[in-house]
């Protein structure tokens, strides 16, 4: 079922000119809008998700939440509506194939077809290597690679039709080294750049950005388990150039309100994976391009270039 809160309706505008006489404050503000821009976030319960969903809700879009916890959806949603968003949630399993597929019908039932997709959710099981069973390997596959495989199938093709879609994919590290048992999460991760870039060959030409986020270690729900050893914890923010690891609030939710560029800019970056947040010693991942890594500041990652 899909459950609504709808306070403001924000009308559609077109973006400003240079010279149209306005401020600073408010051409930026009009320049990345997303007024009229309807996103589907998946595991935007908690973590990177949700403070993707509240950013994206924040530049004007409406959003709708998918993932399992009800509570937690509801919370989310009723912090988004008491910040005067447009905001629903749909309870679903992604893990399976038909969860996946009912959970995209349902998105669109609040506000329509989709302009953007985050696929965020995802499972974090490793045991090590040798101790990995076919049902470990299949639910990793099955919600970090299958779900986000049927959303983009079911999405992107509409995106292509109207002419405009951001699809993003929350990747890791591990898809680009292996540490702290990668085992198959890893590969799920691996494959989901792979899959970005299948995604942008068949939809760029039609104003579709397929583009993948490669985190570092951030404090969320999913890293629970890491979370609570502190050698590791250590160990993984000495990594760091700042000497600390992240916190997802801090390195979404405060950037992502200058998400969107005109689409004839936005556009040319494609298939990319982008370091997130840029704090490690290795500059650059491969795959990332150098023009979507210009849009760091002060070691946070700007996501301006990709909706």
């Amino acid at each position: 079922m899909v459950h609504s809160a709808e306070i403001i309706t924000r009308q559609s505008g077109s973006r400003p000119a240079l010279g149209s006489g306005m401020s600073t404050a408010a051409y930026l503000s009009a320049l990345f809008s997303l007024d009229g821009r309807v996103a589907v976030v998946t595991g935007g319960s908690s973590g990177i998700g949700r403070a993707m969903a509240a950013a994206l809700a924040g530049a004007g879009a409406s959003v709708v939440i998918v993932a399992r916890n009800e509570p937690a959806l509801a919370e989310v949603v009723a912090d988004l509506a008491a910040d005067g968003a447009q905001a629903a949630w749909v309870s679903a399993d992604l893990g399976t194939r038909d969860g996946a597929r009912a959970a995209a019908d349902e998105a669109v039932a609040p506000f329509g077809e989709p302009d953007i997709l985050v696929n965020s959710a995802g499972v974090n099981l490793r045991p090590p290597m040798g101790e990995i069973g076919e049902d470990v390997w299949d639910a990793t596959m099955a919600l970090n690679l299958d779900a986000p495989y049927l959303l983009g199938q079911r999405f992107g093709p509409g995106m292509a039709e109207r002419g405009f879609g951001r699809m993003i994919h929350v990747s890791s590290q591990q898809a680009h080294r292996a540490f702290v048992q990668s085992g198959a999460y890893g590969v799920s991760k691996g494959a989901l750049e792979s899959l970005a870039r299948s995604q942008a060959e068949a939809w760029s030409p039609f104003g579709v950005t397929c583009n993948t986020l490669v985190p570092g270690f951030v404090m969320t729900p999913l890293n629970a388990r890491l979370s609570s050893d502190p050698e590791r914890v250590a160990a993984l923010a000495a990594r760091t150039m700042v000497g600390r690891n992240g916190r997802a609030e801090e390195e979404v939710l405060d950037l992502q309100p200058h998400l969107q560029k005109p689409s004839d800019l936005a556009q040319h970056s494609q298939a990319d994976s982008l370091p997130f947040p840029a704090r490690y010693p290795r500059k650059r991942f491969p795959g990332a391009s150098e023009w979507g890594l210009c849009s760091n500041y002060r070691g946070r990652t700007l996501f301006s270039l990709w909706i």
